[in-house]
């Protein structure tokens, strides 16, 4: 049976596969690019990717779509406990009538998935903080990098910062530490980063803005501001120029470079951006490990 479905303000600038999920069921990923590839779902009436932004008026197309979801793929629903709840809530820098701000803890999730169970949204989602509201996921935050990141309270304020974020116009401060001395100061990492979509191999180019703190001849403590936003971005291009991060077991090629330092050194430090004329600051504390680690290796204290 085919269908038709027109796409209204609230999804404007939102990617197709995430109105697929909202929409027609909690499908996994590799059955909606599945389903775009073949044809199944088209957008306009033409093939597209599950990356691509929809628009206003925008026209969905399915043809004799039926989602067959495997039960071992399936996405996993946490149920957090009340300490859950309250241990989350305890780590909110800011609460305000349209979204919350967390110091997300290294070794969590964003989002649920078919490989995690424990995440951001489902303990938010059962919190008297979101007793009127659901949570929104409005970017991302790898699981193992701890700090500062926003859940939007509503779809509006959600489609707001998804469309600040893809403008640029939310501007973040990452701090790592990684192995060796670099050699420069400062300057700006500008690398090729590879992906793979399947078989078929991406290019997509990255950039950011790097700041020495500190560094001796064991590791050194930078702050990284990215410009673009690409999938790992900071680990791989730390990784690319022989620095990897510390805790990184994913981007660590050589045994050198191999710990038994577990947590990723990787944290989101400061989140700039202005709505409506107000300029907005937030500043997210260090993990204790963090600090640990810093005084260990002799490296300056942060503020």
């Amino acid at each position: 049976m085919n269908k038709t479905y027109i796409v209204d303000s609230t999804y404007e600038g939102i990617r197709i596969d995430r109105w697929i999920r909202n929409n027609l069921g909690k499908v996994p990923q590799s059955l909606i690019e599945k389903n775009l590839r073949i044809g199944k779902i088209k957008l306009n009436k033409k093939k597209i990717k599950s990356s691509t932004k929809l628009r206003k008026k925008d026209t969905i197309n399915t043809y004799d779509l039926t989602f067959e979801i495997n039960k071992t793929n399936k996405k996993i629903k946490f149920i957090p406990t009340s300490d859950v709840i309250k241990e989350n809530e305890n780590l909110i820098i800011d609460n305000n009538e349209n979204f919350i701000v967390v110091n997300k803890k290294a070794g969590i999730s964003v989002q649920g998935g078919t490989k995690s169970k424990k995440n951001l949204i489902d303990i938010f989602s059962k919190s008297p903080i979101f007793k009127d509201s659901k949570p929104y996921s409005v970017h991302r935050l790898d699981k193992d990098t701890s700090g500062i990141f926003i859940i939007a309270k509503n779809r509006e304020t959600a489609k707001l910062f998804t469309s600040l974020f893809r403008l640029r116009k939310i501007h973040k401060t990452y701090i790592a530490i990684c192995y060796g001395e670099l050699d420069k100061n400062k300057g700006i990492f500008n690398q090729d980063l590879i992906r793979y979509d399947g078989k078929k191999k991406i290019v997509e180019k990255s950039k950011t803005l790097f700041k020495v703190i500190d560094k001796n001849s064991n590791c050194t403590l930078l702050e990284m501001n990215p410009i673009t936003g690409r999938k790992h971005q900071l680990r791989k291009q730390l990784s690319m120029i022989g620095h990897p991060i510390y805790g990184d077991d994913k981007y660590v090629y050589e045994k050198k470079f191999k710990t038994k330092n577990k947590e990723l050194m990787l944290h989101s430090h400061v989140l700039k951006f202005m709505i409506n004329n107000k300029k907005f600051t937030y500043k997210a504390l260090l993990p204790d490990y963090f600090k640990k680690l810093i005084k260990s290796k002799r490296l300056k204290t942060l503020n």
